[in-house]
């Protein structure tokens, strides 16, 4: 009988590779730490198990985890040879995604959906940045998916995620709350639940429950700075600048996050908080900077990790190393990079050289375009605060206000109310 991964497909290895390789695929879905190590101890137990070798290339080129990713495809190119169809095909659509190329990925999950390593690295989330332009790509893979998983912990997660982005938020709550009764560790879960409270502006209840889980069921999750994160925004959402500043100091300090984590979590909160009217004595970004590493910043792997970059660069005040960003995007051949990322480098460079109300349109214009750089729309609403400091900044008074009405129509925010007080104040 051949290997098998959990969810049932053949691995071309040895029993105890496969052991290996499955944990660290448990530890991917679980958002614990240690898949590094499980898909690094496959390939030391068989160096010619090509789904370890690729494995460790998805973790360096997604998380920024010290892997020779062109090493590693080198060797799941060589070693899927003598592999099975799904495996090759795997390997086929981890080197294409790396590469800036989603369609084999998105192919492969139509045939093999229950390879749930790559339906992961598909859909942006909390692990992955996905590999779809628009949510609603993302959202029909999940959706032909949901046969093949039927009532799995896992995969229910997952759907809370996509439920809470279409906005079914009642949905998306029993979804994540079947899932954690049954796993109560369960990251993506917990994540799909965060969500749900932050975009229906129930901060006090998302607080309380988020800073409970953490030190509880959610203690040994590898991604907990973004749940950190996640209890910092209800905070900041509340105007208690105080408690984000005791956030940050004891679980989000630069140093406590793994290689990009840095970037998205400490960095965004930095940038947010020092925006936030009241805000003083903000840490300095810059040791998010150091930790996050000079590849990343001016060679971001992802067009998300290349709009935090951005954002991080303006807190800093680098017009140069936006300027750097803008040319360098520009020739990617993710075309991404080149049509959203690189306008986006613009415009902040705008801003950090004061020319606001210049910024402020070109941020407009971008502003559809947007949802395209992955991640969730609470990650991506930073470019909006971009935008209305812009406004704010260039006297701009009325139209930062109807942009903070439309956000306090989406949800209850006393920051915000603060904002659109200003604004209102100074018309």
């Amino acid at each position: 009988m051949p290997c098998r991964d959990r969810y049932g497909y053949a691995l071309t290895t040895s029993d105890e590779a496969a052991l290996a390789y499955s944990q660290g695929l448990l530890d991917v879905l679980r958002l614990r730490d240690g898949a590094l190590a499980s898909f690094a101890a496959s390939i030391v137990l068989d160096p010619t198990f090509a789904l370890g070798h690729a494995a460790l290339a998805l973790l360096g080129h997604e998380m920024c985890a010290p892997v020779d990713v062109a090493a590693r495809l080198q060797q799941a190119r060589l070693h899927a040879r003598r592999a099975t169809e799904r495996e090759r095909s795997h390997v086929h659509a981890v080197e294409a995604h790396i590469g800036g190329n989603p369609r084999p990925l998105i192919d492969h999950l139509a045939a093999f959906p229950r390879d749930a390593l790559l339906l992961s690295t598909a859909v942006p989330t909390i692990a992955f940045a996905g590999a779809t332009e628009v949510p609603e790509e993302a959202w029909a893979i999940v959706e032909r998916a949901a046969p093949a998983y039927g009532d799995d912990w896992w995969f229910a997660g997952l759907l809370a995620f996509v439920r809470q982005e279409q906005r079914r938020f009642d949905d998306a709550m029993s979804l994540s709350c079947a899932s954690l009764a049954v796993e109560p560790g369960a990251g993506h879960s917990a994540h799909a639940r965060a969500h749900a409270h932050y975009e229906t502006g129930d901060h006090e209840a998302g607080l309380a429950w988020m800073s409970s889980w953490v030190l509880g069921d959610g203690a040994e999750i590898d991604s907990l700075s973004h749940f950190s994160w996640h209890a910092a925004l209800h905070e900041l959402s509340l105007g208690n600048l105080d408690a984000v500043r005791r956030r940050y100091e004891t679980q989000l300090q630069p140093g406590h996050a793994l290689g990009c984590r840095a970037l998205v979590d400490s960095g965004s909160l930095l940038f947010r908080w020092a925006l936030t009217p009241g805000a003083r004595d903000v840490p300095d970004i810059a040791e998010v900077v150091r930790v996050t590493g000079r590849e990343t910043m001016t060679r971001p792997a992802t067009p998300f990790l290349a709009m935090h970059t951005a954002v991080t660069h303006l807190a800093t005040g680098d017009a140069g190393a936006l300027d750097e960003l803008r040319t360098w995007a520009a020739g990617h051949v993710h075309p991404t990079m080149a049509t959203v990322v690189s306008p986006l480098a613009e415009a902040l460079g705008l801003m950090a050289r004061d020319e606001n109300s210049a910024a402020a349109d070109r941020l407009a214009v971008l502003a559809p375009s947007i949802r395209r750089l992955g991640g969730s729309d609470a990650q991506r609403e930073i470019i909006e605060e971009a935008r209305i400091a812009a406004l704010l900044r260039a006297d701009r008074w009325d139209e930062a206000r109807v942009l903070l009405d439309a956000r306090l129509d989406r949800r209850r925010s006393p920051r915000d109310e603060l904002w659109r007080a200003q604004a209102l104040a100074r018309t």
